[in-house]
């Protein structure tokens, strides 16, 4: 493990540290890395965990020449380097490769469920946050009664209490702001497009379609990833909010199936028959959305239903894991298409490639 460590490139951990001596002494990023890729490797994952192997374990005490990183430093570095971290992964897949570990002929793909850090009983629906949202703005407008009395508590500025003044006022504003307009058309644009070659490709009828909107709604909130609100009424809204855009990922899926089957064909190359029946989505949006953490779904493990993550790996004949992801989907049929294609990716990028210049 160190002598594998010593030979990665690891800049990019280094380059988050400062160089003028500044600041508290931390501990060598090499050591660090190697530390979790073997805790890692061995099945431990708990910075606590981590933290008690390095006081027990020589294998540990070795890596970390007996020092002891607490289980705070362990679990800052993972989130300081998370980027790296999973780049990192490439970097010994090719090492795998050299090495001749790297074989693609038979994979198997398999998941299992991650807890996450959330309560079951933190899941709300729509008709929980809509109520709750009203008793808060009921308990607000109490509150601001007993402040303002009569008044409004907004009047308006002394300015704009004539028609004068708001004609004077509305003529310099609007002038400052003519070149601010937005881009309606652009804003007005559809989000996503489905691509109904890969998506037929995999699975017959509306369903593959809404899986599909899914995927894609998942993806831009990967991307645009923020902080859960530390406020509950700010995690409210927020849980309120993903309800809706799923409800809306949903009515673009259906579209996008409707308008496929009316002009698309079949395998065989044959025209679809009768109509698909017309989407019609609900009053409201359905299902539940959980306030600690929203990403999370409640899914069946082993034994129990939890609130957790669907974890999937590929692996080869040889054991090597030759692709990983974590899903919100709690079915691992729905993953397969994902992982193969991560799978050709990580394949590629470790070098192994046929002699059509595709990973195998």
């Amino acid at each position: 493990m160190l002598d594998t460590v010593s030979r990665l490139d690891l800049a990019a951990f280094y380059a988050s540290y400062r160089r003028d001596g500044h600041g508290r002494a931390a501990y060598e990023p090499s050591v660090m890395v190697a530390l979790l890729l073997y805790s890692y490797s061995t099945k431990v994952y708990s910075s606590r965990d981590i933290e008690c192997h390095c006081r027990q374990d020589i294998a540990y005490r070795v890596i970390t020449a007996n020092r002891v990183p607490d289980h705070s430093t362990v679990a800052r570095f993972v989130i300081r380097h998370e980027g790296p971290l999973a780049e990192l992964f490439g970097g010994v897949l090719k090492l795998c490769e050299r090495a001749g570990l790297v074989g693609s002929g038979v994979v198997a793909i398999d998941g299992t469920k991650l807890p996450a850090n959330a309560s079951r009983s933190a899941n709300v629906d729509y008709g929980q946050i809509a109520r709750e949202i009203i008793e808060e703005a009921i308990a607000t407008d109490q509150a601001e009664d007993e402040q303002h009395g009569d008044a409004r508590g907004d009047e308006l500025p002394r300015e704009l209490r004539t028609e004068e003044g708001r004609r004077a006022w509305l003529a310099r504003e609007l002038a400052a702001d003519r070149d601010d307009e937005p881009d309606t058309d652009r804003e007005h644009q559809p989000e996503h497009e489905c691509d109904a070659e890969q998506i037929v490709a995999r699975v017959q009828g509306r369903d593959g379609w809404l899986l599909e909107a899914n995927r894609q709604l998942d993806q831009d909130r990967w991307q645009a990833a923020d902080p859960v609100p530390r406020s509950r009424s700010e995690r409210m809204w927020e849980a309120g909010r993903r309800l809706e855009a799923d409800l809306a990922a949903e009515g673009r899926g259906s579209t996008a199936y409707e308008a496929y089957r009316a002009g698309g064909r079949m395998k065989d190359g044959r025209r679809f028959g009768k109509p698909p029946t017309l989407y019609e989505p609900p009053p409201w949006p359905q299902g539940k959305v959980n306030l600690t953490d929203p990403d999370s779904h409640v899914m069946k493990g082993n034994a129990m239903f939890m609130q957790a993550y669907n974890a999937q790996a590929v692996v080869n004949e040889q054991q090597i894991v030759l692709a990983a992801e974590v899903s919100t989907e709690p079915i691992d049929f729905s993953s397969l298409g994902p992982m193969m294609t991560a799978t050709r990716r990580e394949l590629e990028q470790a070098g192994r490639r046929d002699s059509r210049g595709r990973g195998r």
